[in-house]
């Protein structure tokens, strides 16, 4: 079981942080992602295997001021 903005996800196969996103239907950019409170940079999406139990919020960039 995952945690992605507050909603609970069942983790059934091993994925990368680009496969999780794909699969929620999330943008490819104009996105952060943050790991247990760590901000995961892009370049190492592709890297970065989900694990069970993680807490992961993604953040759209709005723009404003």
């Amino acid at each position: 079981m995952i945690t992605v903005n507050g909603q609970d996800h069942e983790l059934t196969e091993q994925l990368t942080m680009t496969q999780l996103l794909t699969r929620l239907s999330m943008p490819e950019k104009g996105i952060a992602v943050a790991v247990d409170g760590v901000v995961l940079p892009k370049s190492r999406w592709d890297a970065t295997t989900v694990e069970k139990g993680c807490n992961i919020e993604v953040l759209t960039a709005v723009q404003g001021g």
